[in-house]
């Protein structure tokens, strides 16, 4: 096509308001934004504009109000003298102002010697949601605080787990309409440098109007945004976030959103729950291993059944042939239609549960399941061996303590089922080659996502598959190239007995 006809993309645009007459007359627009005009025959009126859906109404009056109405001559001075009590600052930049009466500040305009003067008081509603539970990574052990939708309170969690002046928040406002706060959060002195400025200029080019969620922005700054495979791990616990910045790793948060994003990460810190650093040594490695157990159970249970029943029946065992058999005479579909069946089932009740008050959720998990699984055995549209593959399938992909990778595992699952049906065991292979493939190719900020698998890499085995004693992980983990690889020195000889005497 010649170059004259292609046509050029035009780029979204939204109103961009220059001076603070264009800013207040764009704001009288809305039946919640307030003009109030405090006059006097002694002096020059004062007016006063703001939200009344972003302010504290309880504070306007005694910390703004009444002191404007006792102030005998308006003057810089005098107003700042007035207000001793509130937050003020003066500014002239109209678009500060409208960003700062858009985050719940009070404007007070008056004139001195013919030129406008333009005071902010901070009023905002600061009232939100209480900090509670973990929900979606509860453990027994540890913590029980949780990150809420406040940016502010999520920053204090950290700061209060890392007292430290080389904890850097760097903040951004992203989104033209929205104007979310972002931070990019690391350790100085232990963040790789390019890590950081990776992250940091990913999340200064978003060109978006909105950012409703933290969730929106690790679609957006991910390496590779056509895999189904999370590159970025999001947490709603603060320990799990402190701990990930003390490794090297660079944390987002953005407000709004009750998760952190963390970055640079691998596959297998999907499998590792933080209880695991709390628990022996023993535990969290049998416990890792169940897990892992459990993904390609999820994984490969139900495409096995598929394609050993429909191409390869002479790999069953003669002892488990007849029970096959038995299950299946009432069965008048193959095995791909009764997996699929089953799966998408599953699937249903699944979201129903998540959708559902939380009450009337847990019954149509527990009762559904059960319901419908013995109907559909009993009218023969699926065996009652793949019923219990399927939900034993569908289970062990609870096991994952990330969420968003759970989802993922029984996405991947549909493709590995379809390929069991077209090729049998080969088309199994042929799909693992493609997945394998794909997962070597996956970065997380230029990072290799099969760390330390693929580089291989001795010394951060001991915290991958398996959890090492705390004492043997003296080093951070390389693929994150920190600053300072040394975590701690242990002692390598125990004392029997105390170097000083202690009074006793």
């Amino acid at each position: 096509m010649p170059f004259f006809l292609h046509k050029k993309k035009k780029q979204p645009t939204f109103p961009v308001l220059t001076t603070l007459a264009e800013v207040l007359q764009a704001a009288k627009q809305s039946s919640d934004f307030v003009e109030q005009v405090e006059a006097s025959k002694d002096r020059e009126p004062i007016h006063v504009y703001y939200y009344q859906s972003l302010i504290d109404m309880e504070r306007i009056a005694p910390n703004v109000l009444h002191p404007l109405k006792q102030v005998d001559g308006i003057s810089n001075k005098a107003l700042k003298e007035a207000l001793y009590s509130a937050e003020v600052e003066q500014l002239e930049d109209a678009m500060e102002i409208e960003k700062r009466l858009l985050k719940g500040s009070v404007l007070i305009s008056f004139k001195e010697k013919g030129a406008w003067q333009n005071w902010l008081v901070d009023l905002a509603y600061m009232k939100g949601r209480a900090m509670n539970v973990p929900e979606i990574e509860f453990s027994v052990f540890g913590s029980k605080e949780s990150f809420i939708e406040a940016v502010e309170t999520n920053l204090a969690l950290l700061r209060k787990r890392i007292p430290s002046s080389d904890l850097h928040m760097v903040k951004f406002v992203v989104g033209s309409e929205t104007k979310t706060d972002v931070y990019v959060i690391y350790c100085a002195s232990i963040a790789n440098k390019e890590n950081v400025q990776t992250v940091k200029q990913r999340i200064k080019g978003l060109q978006i109007d909105q950012v409703p969620d933290s969730s929106t922005i690790l679609q957006v700054i991910q390496d590779n945004n056509n895999s189904v495979f999370p590159q970025l791990v999001d947490t709603e616990r603060p320990d799990r976030t402190a701990g990930a910045l003390l490794e090297g790793k660079v944390a987002v948060l953005a407000d709004g959103s009750p998760q952190a994003l963390l970055a640079p990460v691998t596959a297998l810190e999907f499998i590792v729950a933080f209880e695991d650093y709390l628990l022996s040594w023993h535990t969290a490695s049998m416990l890792r291993i169940i897990r892992i157990g459990a993904v390609l159970f999820s994984i490969f249970a139900t495409p096995l059944y598929v394609a050993v029943l429909s191409y390869h029946p002479e790999m069953i065992p003669q002892d488990l042939f007849a029970t096959l058999v038995v299950s299946r005479t009432a069965v008048p579909f193959p095995p791909i239609i009764e997996a699929l069946f089953l799966e998408v089932t599953i699937e249903l009740l699944r979201e129903a549960g998540a959708r559902l008050p939380t009450k009337i959720g847990q019954t149509i998990g527990i009762v559904g399941g059960i319901v419908i699984g013995t109907a559909a055995v009993e009218a023969g549209l699926t065996s009652n061996v793949l019923l219990i593959i399927v939900a034993l399938a569908a289970l062990a992909s609870f096991t994952i303590p990330v969420y968003r990778m759970g989802t993922t595992i029984r996405i991947v699952r549909f493709p590995f089922i379809l390929a069991a049906q077209i090729w049998g065991l080969i088309g199994i292979a042929i799909m693992l080659i493609f997945t394998l493939c794909h997962l070597l190719s996956l970065t997380s900020l230029g990072r290799p996502y099969m760390e330390p698998i693929y580089p291989f890499s001795f010394k951060d085995m001991k915290d991958s598959v398996i959890r090492l004693p705390i004492s043997q992980q003296t080093m951070r983990p390389r693929f994150l190239q920190a600053k300072q690889q040394k975590r701690f020195f242990p002692k390598h000889n125990r004392q029997q007995k105390p170097d000083i005497d202690d009074g006793y």
